[in-house]
C-alpha cells in the first residue's frame, strides 16, 4: 500500500533516504577519527626547527662536494645487485655510503655501503639486497678530512639506468651563501 499524504512520516521513503544518508556520515567520520587515532603519520615533524637546522647543514655538506667538484655515475646490475659507482672529483674515501630514499614508504628505503676498487680508484662497489625501481631520492655521503660531503637528487632508479649525481645546481643554495 503506497503512502499517502496522510500517512506518518515513517510510511514515506524520502525521510528513510536523509536519515540514511545522515547516518552514513555519521559512521564515516567516526571511521575516520579511528584511523586518524590508530596510525601515525610518520611525514610530518613536531620539531621544524632543528629541522632547518639539519636542511642547513645538509646545504653546507653539498657545498663541500660542489667546492671538491664531484660528480658520480652509478648503475644497478638487476642480476647480481651489483652496484658500481665512478666518482670523478678531487676525494676519494675509502668507503661511501649510498642511501635509496623513497619519497613517501621507509620500508622501501635502502642503505649501501660502497668500496673502492682496488684496481680502479675512482670506482666504488656496493650490493643492494634486492632490485630497486622508480622515484627515489639518491643520497651520496663522503669523508674528506674531518668533513663530509653529500651528493643528492632525485633520480629514476632502475636496473639499467646510469644515476647521475651533482650534474645539478644545489636547491635553496642560490639564496643562501
Amino acid at each position: 500500500m503506497p503512502a499517502t499524504a496522510s500517512s506518518p512520516w515513517y510510511k514515506h521513503i524520502w525521510p528513510w533516504i536523509i536519515v540514511g544518508m545522515l547516518a552514513t556520515s555519521v559512521g564515516l567520520t567516526l571511521h575516520m577519527v579511528y584511523i586518524a587515532t590508530s596510525t601515525q603519520d610518520t611525514l610530518v615533524t613536531d620539531n621544524y626547527y632543528e629541522a632547518g637546522k639539519g636542511i642547513s647543514r645538509s646545504l653546507d655538506r653539498e657545498r663541500l662536494a660542489k667546492d671538491l667538484h664531484l660528480e658520480a655515475r652509478a648503475t644497478l646490475d638487476e642480476i647480481t645487485g651489483e652496484v658500481s659507482l665512478v666518482l670523478s672529483g678531487d676525494s676519494r674515501p675509502e668507503t661511501l655510503e649510498m642511501n635509496l630514499i623513497s619519497p613517501t614508504q621507509a620500508e622501501k628505503d635502502r642503505h649501501l655501503t660502497l668500496k673502492r676498487s682496488s684496481s680502479e680508484p675512482d670506482r666504488y662497489i656496493g650490493q643492494v639486497p634486492e632490485a630497486v625501481e622508480g622515484r627515489r631520492f639518491v643520497e651520496l655521503l663522503g669523508q674528506q678530512g674531518e668533513q663530509t660531503w653529500r651528493l643528492f637528487e632525485e633520480e629514476k632508479v632502475g636496473p639499467g639506468v646510469e644515476l647521475k649525481l651533482g650534474d645539478e645546481p644545489i636547491p635553496g643554495a642560490e639564496t643562501q651563501r
